[in-house]
Parts: structure tokens; C-alpha cells; sequence
């Protein structure tokens, strides 16, 4: 291990990551932080009443909140530009990286951040209605991508997880988020159609159960695939393909021992 930290580890890692990984990787992080600004400022804007009596517990509630963001980040192992700033230069004082992979780092990461901060505003932001009462169905497709990427990701984190407790936290901060600012999920929109009057479950279905589902698939799979990218390209199942076809041999040999006991 390096004298220096994990830190210094981590820049090392960084510096050995393809580009297009790291591209990608950064332009995730842009729009989990995304997340964390958006929960911010529905902190702020629902708010104003406590806004115009006591602006300073506002701003202490949105310090509380946004981190969500910065939290996802870190358990998912995503690139953001402000940690770099620290890490790179580390590495490069110690020699354990060459000096020019703080500009090639620093340029890419920063323009995956904005690719990812621009595409939660203009995307996920923009035209998922979040202050309309009653979204259409578009916007109830766009919400349900948030809402799903994030569950997906509180399910990734807690796999990542040993302790009870830290399988709990690292569920409860994205679906924080998503109960707050995003609520499209298939389940939650069967949910609303149950407690509809049935001459409007047709409507409901169509409008609200529909679109949630569609946009939860490519949800979860902003939330798998980039997984898959990342970090399964080389990993074989690890010998697991055959699981079920083992454990109906396995049955087989027990009974066959067990009539033959008899």
C-alpha cells in the first residue's frame, strides 16, 4: 500500500481507467449531483414561508440535502471533478503518475459533469412537470427514468453493503429523493389506480401505469448497463449459469439415495 493513502490508490486507478469509461463515469456523476440540487431546491421552493421568516434554516435544510447527491457518487465509484482536484495532483507529487494525466483527467471528467448536469436539466428537469398537478403522459414517462434510476441505484449500493444498518442507509438516501421529487413508479402509479374510481381506471391506466413502467425500464437501465460497462466485462457468472440445472440434479441424486436407503 502507498504511504500517502487511499486516496493517492484511487488517483492511480483513475489514471489507468479508459477514457470512454471515464467519460461515462463523470457524466453519471453529473447527474446524481443533479439529484442532490434538485432536492435542494424543492427544499428552498417549498418553503417560503420559512423562507421569508428564517431564511437561515432553509439554507441548513438544503445543506442537508444535497449531499444525497455526493453520497451516491462516492458509493458508486463515479468521477467528479472537485475530488481530482485533490487526488491527481497527490499521485503526481509522488510520482506514482505521470504529470500530464492531471490535464487529461481534469478535461475529461469536467465535460462528462456538464454532459450529465446538462442532460438532468434539460431532460429530467425540464420536462418531467414536477410542479404540474397533473402531469401528461410524457412527463410521467420522464419521471418514472428518475424514479427508477434512483431505486436502482439504492438497490446497487445495498449490494454493496455488509452490515444491516449500512444496507438501510444506503437504500434510504436515494429513495429520499425519489419520494420527494420524482414519484412515477410503476408500483406507486397501481397504487393510485386502485384508490381511482373505477370509471377512471382505463384513464389512469393508460396515462399513469403505462408510462411509469415504459420509463422504469430505461431507469433501470441507466442504472445496469453502465454497471455491466463498467465493472462485469470480463466476469463469466463466476460458475453461476448452471445454478438452477445443479440444484434440479441435486434433487434427482436425493431422491435416488433415499430410494435406494429404502
Amino acid at each position: 500500500m502507498l504511504p500517502w493513502g487511499s486516496e493517492g490508490i484511487l488517483a492511480v486507478a483513475k489514471h489507468n481507467t479508459r477514457y470512454d469509461k471515464t467519460l461515462f463515469k463523470a457524466s453519471l456523476a453529473g447527474v446524481m449531483l443533479s439529484f442532490g440540487g434538485l432536492f435542494d431546491v424543492i427544499i428552498s421552493g417549498g418553503s417560503a414561508g420559512l423562507q421569508a421568516s428564517n431564511p437561515g434554516i432553509v439554507k441548513i435544510l438544503g445543506g442537508f440535502v444535497f449531499p444525497v447527491g455526493l453520497v451516491t457518487i462516492v458509493l458508486q465509484g463515479l468521477e467528479l471533478l472537485t475530488s481530482n482536484l485533490m487526488t491527481f495532483p497527490m499521485a503526481v507529487l509522488k510520482g506514482a503518475i505521470p504529470w500530464w494525466s492531471i490535464p487529461v483527467n481534469w478535461t475529461i471528467v469536467f465535460f462528462g459533469n456538464l454532459a450529465g448536469s446538462l442532460f438532468f436539466a434539460a431532460v429530467l428537469s425540464k420536462y418531467d412537470g414536477l410542479v404540474v398537478v397533473t402531469p401528461d403522459w410524457y412527463q410521467i414517462f420522464i419521471r418514472g427514468i428518475g424514479c427508477n434510476w434512483l431505486v436502482c441505484v439504492a438497490v446497487w449500493q445495498a449490494a454493496g453493503a455488509r452490515e444491516t444498518y449500512s444496507k438501510i442507509i444506503a437504500i434510504w438516501f436515494p429513495i429520499w429523493v425519489f419520494v420527494a421529487s420524482l414519484p412515477a413508479c410503476t408500483f406507486a402509479s397501481m397504487h393510485d389506480i386502485s384508490c381511482s374510481m373505477v370509471s377512471m381506471i382505463s384513464d389512469q391506466f393508460h396515462r399513469s401505469l403505462i408510462a411509469a413502467f415504459l420509463g422504469n425500464i430505461i431507469g433501470a437501465l441507466f442504472v445496469g448497463l453502465p454497471a455491466v460497462y463498467f465493472y462485469l466485462g470480463d466476469w463469466h457468472a463466476g460458475g453461476l449459469r448452471d445454478v438452477e440445472e445443479v440444484r434440479v440434479e441435486r434433487k434427482i441424486f436425493n431422491t435416488i439415495d433415499s430410494e435406494r436407503s429404502v
